[in-house]
């Protein structure tokens, strides 16, 4: 429980401050860190009867000399847990280092027990990135979904509790930060991770980091608790780590699920909300994958496809010089319903600007807006237009490789020697 490297770090340091040599021993009596480094790795007798006893004991220079690897001074036990698991001592004639007993036995286990909190959090921060990186993975050809539900449970965490995925990326918008962002953001990992926790504090929330600046949360949702409430908890995460000099941050949220399987699809779902969020140029910083769903469906087909479709149904709209303008009214005008007054308010123009653009839309394309699957097909090449030219649904994005990927080659499985083509 405790290491050498700390016992000696304790020791070396307090000999320095109180003035007489420290040493401590580990359970057996060996000493692991000693003011006087020759004596590291000996036996201290003393250390045996005050490990058994729990009692301080102390020597003069006669009673020294009767037990191995012993000088005078006073020896103390040190209590982890309500067990003896090393001793403290201190050199010197015990009238002199009596006073200094307590304090250093104390200071010792302070700073024992603080490691032990440093690396049971650690473990436990371990353990949650190996569940979410699994579940974010998570192929049922490969492995079972209650395997991961097990494990889950060892941790303390129920997966078959409602839950829905959340995504945050950490970035550094400074000049220079493709270089810049990733030593830095591996610094503020700590800071980053308990900012998170501190809004998403569920005893059942996951929160793990899944790659530098990325942190996931499984997030459990509480009775009657509304996707408005998360998406302002995730505005609250934004908005703190925005406060941090130099960073900037955002969110995606997917939907709600209560098995592995969903929870992998959720998981996908929000990074896919804060990446296609993220290239819409959207005002805010927590995107909805409930609000994209018609864009992941465009960016899962192929970019020519989406050229094509660009190119054929608006090809002399994109000539005019205010095809920004007559985009965003072809867009506005399909998500408000088709209703003018909702449309000119969700673009902030008077109605007569909206009829005005409708009317230039319509002269140019030969086909009116209230013929619905025309309206349709312009709509959606709007929205390729909006997404960008990239070429694939993940080239443009730092999101970690958590995608299932569809295999060709053959799955062994028990009793089947041979095996057999998989599609995953």
């Amino acid at each position: 429980m405790l290491s050498p490297s700390l016992a000696q770090e304790i020791a070396g340091d307090t000999s320095a401050v109180i003035g007489f040599n420290v040493l401590i021993t580990d359970a057996q009596g060996i000493v692991i860190g000693s003011g006087d480094s020759s004596r590291v790795g000996t036996f201290h007798e003393a250390s045996v009867q005050v490990i058994r006893t729990q009692e301080a004991a102390t020597h003069d220079a006669s009673q020294a000399q009767l037990l191995r690897g012993v000088r005078p001074g006073m020896t103390l036990p040190l209590i982890a847990g309500g067990q003896a698991v090393g001793t403290v001592g201190i050199t010197g004639t015990p009238t002199q280092v009596r006073r200094f007993g307590l304090l250093v036995k104390r200071q010792t286990e302070i700073l024992l027990r603080e490691s032990v909190m440093l690396r049971s959090r650690l473990l436990a921060e371990r353990a949650g990135e190996k569940l979410l990186a699994d579940i974010a993975t998570y192929d049922p050809e490969v492995v079972e979904g209650e395997f991961l539900v097990f494990r889950a449970a060892e941790l303390g965490f129920d997966l078959r509790l409602r839950r829905v995925a959340v995504a945050f990326e950490v970035t550094v918008p400074v000049a220079g930060a493709p270089r810049q962002a990733a030593p830095r953001l591996a610094l503020v990992r700590s800071e980053l991770l308990r900012t998170v926790g501190e809004v998403f504090a569920d005893p059942q929330d996951i929160v793990a980091t899944t790659a530098p600046g990325w942190i996931g949360v499984l997030h459990r949702i509480p009775a009657g608790s509304s996707t408005a409430s998360l998406a302002a908890d995730c505005r609250r995460v934004t908005d703190v780590i925005a406060a941090q000099d130099g960073l900037a941050a955002r969110a995606g949220i997917g939907e709600p699920a209560a098995s592995v399987g969903g929870l992998h699809d959720s998981y996908q779902d929000a990074c896919d909300a804060l990446r296609l969020g993220t290239r819409l140029a959207s005002g805010s910083p927590v995107h909805l994958i409930t609000d994209l769903r018609v864009h992941q469906v465009l960016t899962s087909v192929s970019q020519s496809a989406r050229n094509r479709l660009l190119d054929l149904t608006t090809a002399d709209l994109r000539a005019q010089p205010d095809w920004p303008a007559l985009r965003d009214t072809v867009t506005a005008w399909c998500e408000s319903g088709f209703n003018l007054v909702r449309a000119s308010e969700a673009l902030h123009v008077h109605r007569n600007t909206v009829v005005y653009r409708m009317n230039k839309i319509e002269q140019i394309t030969g086909r009116p807006l209230r013929e619905h699957r025309t309206t349709m097909a312009l709509y959606l090449a709007c929205l390729a237009d909006q997404l960008g030219g990239t070429a694939d649904s993940d080239s443009d994005s730092a999101a970690p490789r958590h995608r299932r990927e569809r295999r060709t080659t053959p799955v062994k499985r028990p009793g089947d020697p041979g095996g057999r083509p998989s599609a995953g």
